[in-house]
């Protein structure tokens, strides 16, 4: 604005400044007291609403002089100021005022108190129009995330009309009036939680009231992000439970503040941190899944083995022998697996891993219904092949069979969490194989308290851990079709 104004006006050589008003947004506007030609004029801009309640009169037609601001042409402005404001435009109001020289006080350096008393009476003499444009990917970004379930809200200390035309212009979802920072001071606590809680669009807010957002959505129960580049926007960023500093000028409060710092101005670089946030969640709770739901079934099967025979089915040795194989390399593998290809841009089976909504919280029932199938799937496949095996009438023999299954029960239902992985597929190929060279390797199969088995009794075991597998992949299907929401 200044460099347009010096390549396409005159200089103003008259004028003399004396002293300053910064703007704060508690007031709502700046001011500059100074001399031209020898005569006191105050120069004030800021938000239109505040400075238009400060002016009597308006700059009328060319050499006409002031005209009073008379309620027709106070309706007037407030229509012009609407149809800006409409388009998205930031709207700055220009007014000013001749004072008295007996009115300005006698100091160099005025006080901020005289010049605040100085700005009332002033004379309108028009708006400036900003076109501040939002950033290239903003509208995007602001879909995704929608999509991913996340919820958005905007926070500006713009006009409300300005501030809806952009919400509408980025695809923010409408959910009632724009809330302002005015009436926010005027709302008792609990209602401000709520109205806070359920509003999309925040306008002519402080510093102060962006912390007082970022409190009321915590104590809403949310898990809040606050993205900012501004000084305005460090107390929120930080109070925040992730802070988002963005890369622009000036931007080094914010920065500082953040718990994550965007280095590449594009706000689609939220989407990668966020899916890699997700693949890392996924990654975990599949990883419990393999090594908790595991072990659960185990423990469910040596039990069970031990009403029914009187003692445990399996030993020391084939206990062990069954965590080797099932809980390091293919757990491992899943872990690693899930965040390489998910942090790539696509999830396991090709889709975007934002397209699914919010991720379940890790300990909440969706991760206690995965370990119930697991547990029960495990358990029931050892116990069906351990069960088949005691017909025999050789406890060895019976042994076997459920350290087998019950092996191929939890190799099976990790090669269904993540069958798309070549690193999932070898390591559990490698898995199956090592379980069945013990099995088969006579001193080694001594040495685990094992025997070798026959063409039959490895198809036992294979149909056993097969159904149960299976049965694993139908039970959320049938037992859990209509999943309760999730919220993150």
């Amino acid at each position: 604005m200044v460099d347009a104004a010096a390549a396409h006006c005159d200089g103003d050589d008259a004028w003399r400044p004396v002293s300053e008003l910064l703007f704060e947004a508690s007031r709502g506007f700046s001011a500059c007291l100074g001399t031209e030609s020898g005569r006191p004029r105050l120069a004030v801009k800021g938000a239109p609403e505040i400075v238009l309640d400060r002016c009597a009169s308006a700059l009328g037609p060319a050499a006409g002089g002031p005209v009073p601001l008379t309620p027709e042409r106070r309706r007037s402005t407030e229509r012009l100021l609407y149809s800006l404001a409409s388009d998205g435009l930031r709207v700055l109001a220009v007014a000013e005022s001749l004072p008295e020289a007996a009115e300005v006080p006698d100091a160099p350096d005025t006080p901020g108190a005289a010049l605040n008393e100085l700005a009332r009476g002033l004379t309108l003499l028009g708006f400036i129009a900003i076109a501040d444009t939002t950033r290239p990917g903003a509208a995007e970004t602001v879909k995704r995330l929608t999509d991913a379930g996340v919820s958005i809200a905007m926070i500006t200390g713009d006009h409300p009309t300005t501030a809806a035309a952009i919400a509408r212009e980025l695809g923010i979802a409408d959910s009632g009036p724009v809330l302002t920072g005015t009436e926010l001071d005027t709302l008792p606590e609990k209602e401000r939680v709520e109205r806070i809680s359920r509003t999309t669009v925040f306008a002519r807010v402080s510093p102060e009231h962006k912390v007082r957002i970022v409190q009321a959505l915590r104590q809403a129960g949310r898990v809040v992000a606050m993205t900012g580049d501004g000084v305005n926007d460090a107390a929120a960023i930080r109070l925040a439970d992730v802070g988002i500093g963005l890369s622009a000028h000036g931007s080094t409060s914010a920065r500082a503040a953040a718990d994550l710092v965007l280095t590449d101005p594009d706000p689609t670089r939220i989407l990668d941190a966020l899916r890699e946030g997700r693949a890392l969640w996924r990654s975990v709770r599949d990883a419990v899944a393999i090594l908790v739901g595991g072990n659960a079934g185990e423990v469910a099967f040596t039990v069970l083995g031990a009403a029914v025979a009187g003692r445990a089915p399996l030993g020391t040795r084939q206990l062990l022998l069954v965590n080797l194989l099932t809980d390091m390399l293919p757990a491992l593998a899943v872990a690693l697996a899930r965040a390489r290809e998910d942090t790539a841009g696509e999830g396991p089976t090709g889709e975007d891993p934002l397209a699914g909504g919010p991720s379940p919280a890790l300990l909440g029932s969706d991760l206690g219904r995965i370990l119930a199938v697991r547990g029960t799937a495990t358990a029931l496949g050892a116990a069906a092949a351990w069960s088949c095996g005691r017909m025999t009438g050789r406890a060895r023999r019976a042994s076997t069979m459920g350290l087998a299954a019950l092996v191929g029960t939890q190799l099976g239902q990790t090669f269904i969490t993540d069958w798309h992985s070549p690193l999932v597929l070898v390591t559990g190929v490698a898995s199956a194989a090592v379980l069945f060279a013990v099995i088969e390797t006579p001193g080694i199969s001594h040495f685990f308290g094992c025997t070798p088995l026959g063409p039959v009794a490895w198809t036992v075991v294979g149909v056993c851990s097969a159904g149960a597998t299976l049965g694993a992949a139908a039970a959320p299907r049938l037992l859990f079709s209509r999943r309760a929401p999730f919220t993150v």
